[in-house]
């Protein structure tokens, strides 16, 4: 039986499990729930242009977008598309008036794929006569298909759990009083048993949020029904159109990065001291933007290949689930282990995170944060009391001025961290930085390097005058970006890499334009003001004629390249006439002097050799360069 003896200490780490725990607390479940109504295909503007987008469009666009950036952005997010108020039924309940849209074998919650997409851009051409569109409730029906269609997003939504998956139901209408044609207790019923099916799902743990669309005739009243459905009241109702109106621009009109949500990312248990052990949550904070992984396809199915490794009995061949266990060779003997064991020896810590002791804040160095830093938060999911520990540990660090020096990792990635105290940060409107630590991690020894150092006097390097200072003072004041921020430009080459992934698997013959927002600001820097102080600044830097002399220096230059490129022109013409003649024969022959000077001295050329002198001097040169 083969023991694997080189594997012995190969990574058996549950850091592939640790990979899925992250990516499933950062799930996000959502329905869409899409009213299609009459009154959605009406007109969404007055404009009287020939092709008048329709509310039903402008939702369909909304959401094609929002599924695009989201393969991008969210890949393990899980989406449903689902219709009310349609003639046709297709979802598990038998419920009238909703229908689940989906394409090929891809379940009705799942990740949306291309096939998804493209078929999804292109459904309003085929609506009417596929699925159709009706009044849902009507006088004189007790059909509720706002109910139904509340009962089947909930039933789409069971799978996973709420404390580790976002479950929500975007709601998209025109249409502010569903029950505006029926009259009495019917109606009254009606509300409140709608009401009452979204009180249960939120209950539940989903969310509801409503994306309003209002006619061109009327603005979208809340206060009719949707303010109670989503629990609204007060100035919420006034507050919430405008966030909404946002909200599906933002939707439309998305960028295309990896989105980091503001949910916790993993739980870890912070051993205090050997007794003490407390929980908390770590959130991710800056994250640099990356294509995604390569994800290697089956080459016929299209299906993303899985790795998987199989022990095989050297003995009789047979496939073995598990090696029981492990050796090592030491002195020509094998040492035996178990998995266990192995386990064991690699342990380093019981926990996650071990508190090691404290330094005070000014032996961390700016460049021992070598990435970014993960943020802790105390939880008592799990450990009751793990909020008042970790909070006496924060006020007692931000009091004594003090760092924690803690261990972080597991077996195969073993890393010590400074965890530094965050202080709360409020303002009039409310908390702007909450209270908590900082996971910083710490380089090894050999990450630091002590570059040489070069001494230069005070005579070697040059010093501006008070001039030059107060003219780059003026032009940096001029070309200042107010309210500055690196979030406010996309990087064109991942945007273009983006825009080929989303092309190919589309099958879109053009690609998408990708405006490249790092190139500086033509418009702008053409300013009079700003042309004055950059013209000021160069010449009190470089003097009053350096256009002049940076123009006679281009000429110069230029005349420089139209001479070489004549001279290279001729040398290539003499290169290609002397290579016409086997020059070597007519030496040993002594048949140079029968040829004419010209084509002596296109020899002499292409060898870049003089070509001045009488024809027996330009022989004489010729047969010294051929050795004879």
């Amino acid at each position: 039986m083969d023991l694997d003896p080189e594997g012995i200490f190969r990574d058996d780490s549950d850091e592939d499990d640790d990979n899925v725990q992250e990516r499933e607390a950062n799930k996000d479940m959502v329905v869409y729930l899409v009213d299609a109504s009459p009154k959605m295909f009406t007109p969404a503007t007055t404009k009287a242009d020939e092709k008048q987008e329709t509310h039903f469009r402008t939702i369909v666009n909304c959401i094609t977008q929002s599924l695009k950036t989201q393969i991008i952005g969210r890949s393990y997010d899980e989406v449903a598309i689902c219709f009310f108020n349609t003639k046709e039924k297709k979802n598990l309940q038998d419920l009238a008036g909703v229908y689940v849209y989906n394409v090929g074998d891809r379940d009705p919650l799942d990740r949306p794929t291309a096939k998804l997409i493209k078929d999804f851009s292109c459904i309003e051409d085929s609506f009417m006569s596929s699925i159709g569109s009706r009044y849902g409730i009507t006088a004189g029906s007790r059909e509720n298909t706002l109910y139904n269609a509340l009962w089947v997003a909930q039933a789409l939504l069971r799978k996973g759990s709420v404390k580790t998956v976002s479950k929500r139901i975007l709601i998209f209408t025109n249409e502010d009083d569903p029950f505006g044609a029926i009259t009495g207790a019917i109606k009254t019923d009606m509300i409140r048993t709608t009401i009452q099916r979204a009180k249960d799902a939120q209950d539940l743990g989903l969310s509801i949020e409503l994306l309003p669309l209002s006619r061109p005739d009327e603005e979208f009243n809340m206060s009719l029904f949707y303010a109670d459905l989503i629990g609204l009241d007060g100035d919420e109702i006034t507050e919430y159109l405008p966030s909404a109106g946002e909200k599906l621009e933002d939707m439309t009109d998305q960028l295309r990065k990896r989105m980091m949500k503001k949910r916790r990312v993993k739980t870890l248990s912070f051993a205090i001291t050997n007794d003490v052990c407390i929980e908390v949550n770590t959130y991710a904070l800056t994250r640099p933007t990356t294509p995604g992984t390569i994800t290697w396809l089956d080459s016929v199915s299209n299906i993303p290949l899985k790795t998987e490794r199989s022990f095989i009995c050297n003995d009789t061949g047979a496939l073995l689930q598990d090696p029981q266990m492990r050796f090592q060779m030491y002195n020509d003997t094998v040492v035996k282990f178990s998995v266990r064991e192995l386990s064991e020896v690699k342990r380093v810590s019981s926990h996650h995170l071990r508190l090691l002791g404290f330094k005070p804040l000014d032996c961390l160095k700016d460049y021992h944060n070598l990435r970014p830093s993960t943020f802790i938060y105390p939880s008592d999911e799990h450990i009751f009391g793990s909020t008042r520990v970790f909070v006496a540990l924060h006020s007692s660090m931000l009091r004594l001025g003090r760092f924690a020096l803690a261990f972080y990792g597991n077996p195969t990635r073993p890393q010590l961290v400074a965890l530094v105290a965050q202080e709360e940060v409020t303002s009039s409107t409310g908390q702007v930085e909450p209270p908590g630590m900082h996971m910083i991690y710490l380089p090894y020894s050999d990450d630091i390097r002590y570059p040489e150092e070069v001494h230069v006097t005070s005579d070697d390097a040059p010093r501006a005058t008070d001039e030059q200072i107060k003219k780059a003072s003026n032009l940096l004041k001029r070309i200042d970006l107010k309210k500055f921020s690196v979030c406010q430009f996309a990087n064109p080459a991942l945007q273009r890499h983006y825009g080929i992934l989303e092309a190919l698997a589309l099958g879109e013959d053009e690609m998408p334009d990708i405006k490249d927002e790092t190139l500086p600001d033509e418009q702008g820097l053409a300013r009079p003001g700003v042309v004055k102080a950059i013209d000021e600044f160069k010449a009190s830097v470089y003097g009053e004629n350096n256009d002049q002399e940076e123009a006679e220096a281009a000429a110069a230059k230029a005349s420089r390249g139209d001479t070489s490129k004549k001279r290279k022109a001729i040398t290539d013409a003499a290169s290609l006439k002397s290579a016409a003649y086997d020059w070597a024969e007519l030496a040993d022959n002594g048949k140079l002097k029968d040829m004419t000077v010209v084509e002596l001295k296109s020899y002499l050329t292409a060898h870049d050799l003089p070509v001045s002198g009488k024809k027996e001097a330009l022989i004489s040169r010729i047969l010294t360069h051929l050795g004879k």
